[in-house]
């Protein structure tokens, strides 16, 4: 009779950002342990709150299958011996198989035949084994760990008690001086002790002492519970999922509850109001229907529904504090003047090598400045571009930013505004830091997307000319994220400027301020690398096959948008048959180019109609490759190249590249070499595997 398996670890306090991985890793891993100790089993569902980890396995076997299975040993002739007895190999085979030289009998595989045994190897009981969980538990993976009393063992959180239960029984092991048992505990103020008598009635029994273990069915309540706070005060709540999420990971019982605050606070930036609810209390914040952010808040209490007026009313007095320091911090940083508080850079460090945040904000003003130049910006705009980037730093003087770090760019912006700083200029602050996650948002405007571009750019190739490169799931800089954004932001704006251009911009920059540097090749080799890796990332997540990653970004990034769509262009073409003779012959002049050493074409050296018809139409379709790919157009420059197939066809048809005539060969390679260089500037075709699309 099957029967299921529960395994509770019981811990202080885990940090809510770690449960959710936690989690993962032990379903994950039970079902792997499962495996590979051969127990059938049904459903893993896994539990979490947070002072427990859970996992409950139904319809576990009592025991093994058995297995039996064919063992193959040596080859007869070896197995053996010449006058017809059995050869050590063939003894030392069947004593390791538990087995008799009697049981031996030949099987012949691919014209050999080879000693075989069969073996019959009985399933061990499930009881036993489940002995050895305690290393799923001790194989989770934490990012930061602990050690608690004289124990040498680190882990997330000090153990305090281990539920481990085969149906009625309890398996026994311990992990440090904790044994397993069948005692679990409820709520921590509601709840009691409790001893379970048998692993199916875990969550139910630990609903029943006010514990709802099941993170789903408590993400759940608490979305049902907002929802009727909504309804009932005719409120629309600023539901933050990420919010939502570590709410769900601070509370075994959820009860909402409901407070407000003094209208006066609505003066302060809405902004500075919800950061301080989200992020130092937890609430979520309260929109009206049209829209307006109200003097109300939600928050979650890990208990029941008993004195909630008192719950309130402590949670107000709290957060009164919290926004009485917000109103401070705001009336305060209005004081002064913005040159003021850009002085105030002069003192800060930004990196010990690379000097101050002033001297930073100057490095970005030099490549702002260079940036609009290339863009060809009006006057006005270049002006106006200079000032965001002169000022785009100066939130990161003010009271409220120091309180509120993720408000750096969105003060700056509003601050701007009351300083009296142009629309574009102060809007400009705020999108220089876009995005500020993976796939967030981008600049949407000119002047904030030069800006941002210039600001990851120093940050980048300072780093990098320091020694500081992203290893493995190091990156304190976030260099690889802005790398992207950089790469984002000029595709999004359709920028035609190269980007190995903008990388070899800022590293002049650095070699002319003569900061610290690294060999200045090895500093360069890198960069142009790290955002190569950065752009093939970015074409894959635009579902671009790796070989045709590979193809266009052989020599390098150049108009990130432009190399974009020669990838899409190039995906499309060799789903298409008739580019099959196209790619074919561009594939063999690349190929034999690889051995030319020259571009020197003389025509009086060829010898037939073929190879003069093939350096005709090169010449004439030469320059309108080059200006399609100059014009930034990726399907007209592959349309020219196109016209060259079936001359190359008729080349190769008609004449021997590698004649014995030295100047002969050298010169149709020559030739040859012209093409592939055209070729290569538009792709490396010979990276795609074009032949298994056909």
């Amino acid at each position: 009779m099957n029967k299921t398996v529960l395994f509770e670890l019981g811990v202080e306090e885990l940090p809510a950002r770690f449960i959710d991985d936690a989690l993962t890793q032990l379903v994950s891993k039970t079902q792997a342990w499962f495996d590979h100790q051969r127990i059938p089993y049904g459903d893993v569902k896994g539990f979490a709150t947070p002072r427990r980890l859970a996992v409950q396995v139904s319809d576990v076997a009592e025991k093994q299958p058995d297995i039996e299975e064919e063992a193959k040993g040596p080859a007869k002739k070896i197995a053996i011996d010449e006058n017809g007895d059995w050869t050590k190999a063939a003894i030392g085979f069947s004593k390791g198989q538990g087995k008799e030289v009697d049981d031996i009998y030949f099987k012949e595989i691919k014209g050999t035949e080879y000693v075989h045994v069969r073996k019959f190897i009985e399933g061990q009981a499930t009881s036993e084994l489940l002995e050895g969980f305690h290393a799923v538990f001790l194989d989770l993976n934490f990012p930061k760990n602990m050690r608690w009393g004289s124990y040498e063992m680190r882990y997330i959180r000090p153990i305090r008690w281990i539920v481990a239960l085969f149906g009625e029984e309890v398996v026994p092991f311990s992990i440090e001086n904790v044994s397993t048992d069948r005692i679990t505990y409820g709520h921590r103020f509601l709840g009691e002790m409790l001893s379970l008598s048998q692993a199916e009635e875990y969550e139910q029994s630990l609903k029943d002492q006010y514990v709802v273990v099941s993170v789903e069915d408590r993400k759940n309540e608490i979305r049902k519970q907002l929802l009727e706070l909504e309804q009932e005060n005719n409120w629309k709540l600023i539901l933050d999922e990420d919010l939502l999420n570590e709410v769900t990971h601070l509370v075994e019982f959820p009860t909402a509850f409901s407070g407000e605050f003094n209208k006066e606070f609505l003066a302060v930036p809405e902004e500075a109001l919800i950061t301080s609810m989200k992020e130092h209390q937890r609430y979520f914040p309260v929109r009206s229907t049209t829209g307006e952010l109200l003097p109300y808040f939600v928050g979650v209490r890990n208990g029941d529904d008993q004195h909630l007026d008192v719950v309130s009313k402590g949670n107000e007095k709290v957060l009164k504090a919290r926004l009485k320091d917000a109103q401070f911090f705001y009336e305060e940083d209005q004081k002064g003047t913005i040159d003021e508080k850009l002085a105030k850079l002069n003192r800060m460090v930004y990196q010990e090598e690379l000097g101050t945040l002033a001297d930073k904000v100057n490095r970005v003003v030099a490549i702002t400045s260079k940036i609009s130049q290339w863009l060809e910006l009006g006057e006005k705009e270049q002006q106006q571009a200079k000032r965001a980037a002169e000022i785009c730093k100066f939130d990161l003087v003010t009271q409220m930013v120091d309180e509120f770090t993720e408000l750096q760019g969105v003060m700056g912006e509003k601050y701007a505004r009351l300083f009296g700083e142009d629309e574009e200029v102060a809007a400009a602050i705020n999108e220089h830091y876009m995005p500020r996650q993976a796939n967030g948002e981008l600049p949407s405007s000119t002047i904030g997307a030069i800006v941002s571009i210039a600001d990851k750019l120093d940050t980048i190739v300072g780093s990098i000319s320091i020694g500081i490169i992203p290893t493995g799931s190091q990156d304190p800089y976030g260099l690889r994220r802005q790398a992207l954004g950089i790469l984002q932001t000029l595709n999004n704006k359709g920028w035609k400027i190269e980007v190995e251009k903008l990388i070899d911009l800022v590293h002049k920059f650095y070699q002319e301020l003569e900061l610290p540097t690294r060999e200045e090749s090895e500093i360069q080799k890198d960069l142009h690398e790290f955002f190569r890796v950065r752009a093939a990332y970015l074409l894959r997540e635009d579902q671009i096959d790796p070989d045709v990653v590979e193809a266009v970004l052989t020599n390098g990034i150049h108009i990130y948008p432009t190399t974009l769509e020669k990838a899409k262009l190039l995906v499309d073409k060799r789903q298409d048959v008739s580019f099959k003779p196209v790619h074919e012959a561009l594939g063999r002049v690349l190929n034999l180019a690889k051995k030319a050493d020259s571009y020197n074409v003389n025509p009086d050296l060829f010898e037939n109609e073929s190879e003069r018809k093939l350096y005709e139409v090169y010449s004439n379709v030469h320059e309108d490759f080059v200006s399609a790919l100059n014009n930034e157009s990726p399907a007209s420059a592959l349309e020219v190249l196109a016209q060259l197939a079936q001359p190359i066809h008729n080349f190769f048809d008609h004449t021997m590249v590698m004649a014995e005539d030295e100047k002969i060969k050298n010169n149709r390679l020559s030739l040859l070499n012209r093409i592939a260089s055209d070729i290569k500037a538009f792709a490396d075709l010979n990276a795609i595997e074009w032949k298994q699309q056909f």
